[in-house]
This record gives structure tokens, C-alpha cells and sequence, in this order.
């Protein structure tokens, strides 16, 4: 790639900058720093931010505005419980922030297959490159989560933070980001090393990655949305308390393929029984 073509992907996150530092902090705190530290600054103020707003809404929507709709009374998580999930992931969040921080560096400087614009592709390739970079996501994903499990000093050092949560009144929004930083990162690579491996939109990317703290919310509320094939709070709900199944992150495939599947449904079939 050339250098002016380079210079999109420089404009896009100077961009992304100067809408979140510029109205958020005085120009004179961050406008000295290197680009690459304005970057980590945006990224963990932005992803902040999502964490709160997200893990509030959603907790007040189904504790709250739908209180005994979706979850029962008995099993809604206590105060303590959520604080508690909000100090790991705070805990956590700088460290977070540093992967897309370096995926951004890593794109301006032409070391991945990004591309800045739909237009240079078209949309049939953009949607094609897409699903295979969700391909390559949700295997790396599935194979990263379920060897913190089995690779008993991962799980034992990182992945053990995050099962803490193994009930359902202990599961919430906010434990969705409730890892070790390293166990967050870990799980969040495989979105950097599909950049290597298929020619991504960046914008795209970026946009996935933040969208992971609204996934993590919902997939950590306990509710069974019932939409197959997509990996939701029920099938994740099974993983914190089975510890050996659905290790999947979007969909039920790789759990199904590599037999690691357990069906809410299904279970709740064999409780009653």
C-alpha cells in the first residue's frame, strides 16, 4: 500500500480522536500526546463508556422496568455481586483497550490485508469478506476459549476470574467484561488475527470490536433468546455453570461440530423430568 493510501486509515482514527477526546477532555491534556497514545486514550474512554451505558440499560430493563418478566426474583444478582464485576473489568479495561490500540497502529501501518472504503471492494466482495472474517472470528474464538479451559494453569491463573460467576443470581450484564486482562485479550485476538488473514473494512473491524461489550452484556443477562442459530444467554448461562460446553461466541456451530453443545432447551427438558 502506497503512503497516501495509508493516510485514510491516519485520518479515520485522528477522526475517531478528536470525537471523543475533543468533547470529552480539554485539548491541552491530550492533543501533546503521540498519535498512538491519543488512540489508547479514545479507545479506553470509548469502551468505558459502552461498559456502563450497556450494562446499565440492560440491567434496568430486565431487573427493573421487566421485574419478574424475564428473570425471576430470586435469581437477580445482588448490588454487591455487580459491583464486584464492575471493579474486575475496570480493573481490566486500560489492558483491553491496548488490543485494538495496536490493531489500529498495526492497520495505519500497512501490516494487515484492511482495506479504508467499501468502494475499493464493492459490496458482493465486502459482504463475502465479511462472513469469512466472521468464519475465522468465531473459530478462533471457540478454540482460544475452550483451551482456557482445558489448559488447566490457563484456566486456573485467568479464565478462573470470569467463573467466579457460575449461577444464574450471580451472572449479570456487567460480568461480561468481568476477565483477567490477559484472558480478555486472549479472547479478543482472534478479531486481530483475521486482519492478517481476509481484506477487512476497517471501520467494520473497529465497529465489531467495540460491539463486543454489548454481546458480552447480553450474552451474561441469563435470558434465552431462542434464536438459532445465534450463541445467546441461555447456551452462555449452561457454559458458567457446566464449564464444559458452548464454548462458542456467536453462533452454536463450532460447539456443534466439535460436540460441545448442551441445548437450554434440552436442559430444561431434563430438569423437569
Amino acid at each position: 500500500m502506497g503512503e497516501e493510501y495509508l493516510l485514510q486509515f491516519l485520518d479515520e482514527t485522528t477522526w475517531y480522536n478528536n470525537i471523543v477526546l475533543g468533547n470529552l477532555l480539554p485539548t491541552k491534556l491530550w492533543d501533546p500526546l503521540p498519535h498512538f497514545l491519543q488512540t489508547w486514550l479514545r479507545n479506553y474512554i470509548a469502551g468505558t463508556f459502552l461498559y456502563f451505558i450497556s450494562g446499565f440499560l440492560w440491567c434496568f430493563y430486565i431487573y427493573y422496568l421487566k421485574h419478574n418478566v424475564y428473570v425471576p426474583k430470586d435469581a437477580i444478582p445482588t448490588n454487591k455481586a455487580m459491583i464486584l464485576q464492575i471493579y474486575v473489568a475496570m480493573k481490566a479495561m486500560p489492558w483491553y483497550c491496548a488490543l485494538p490500540t495496536l490493531s489500529e497502529y498495526m492497520v495505519e501501518n500497512g501490516w494487515t490485508k484492511c482495506y479504508a472504503r467499501i468502494s475499493n471492494v464493492s459490496w458482493l466482495p465486502y459482504v463475502v469478506y465479511l462472513f469469512i472474517y466472521l468464519v475465522v472470528v468465531e473459530f478462533g474464538i471457540y478454540w482460544m476459549h475452550r483451551e482456557l479451559h482445558d489448559i488447566k494453569p490457563l484456566y486456573k491463573y485467568l479464565h478462573a476470574t470470569h467463573h467466579i460467576y457460575n449461577k444464574q443470581n450471580t451472572l449479570s450484564p456487567f460480568a461480561g467484561l468481568a476477565f483477567h486482562p490477559l484472558d480478555g485479550i486472549l479472547q479478543a485476538v482472534p478479531h486481530v488475527i483475521a486482519l492478517f488473514i481476509v481484506p477487512t473494512h476497517f471501520t467494520t473491524h473497529v465497529g465489531l470490536l467495540f460491539l463486543e461489550a454489548i454481546w458480552t452484556a447480553n450474552i451474561h443477562d441469563c435470558i434465552h433468546g431462542k434464536l438459532w442459530p445465534v450463541m445467546g444467554a441461555g447456551y452462555h448461562t449452561i457454559h458458567h455453570t457446566t464449564y464444559r460446553h458452548n464454548y462458542g461466541h456467536y453462533t452454536i456451530w463450532m460447539d456443534w461440530m466439535l460436540g460441545t453443545l448442551r441445548d437450554p432447551i434440552d436442559d430444561e427438558g431434563k430438569k423437569v423430568m
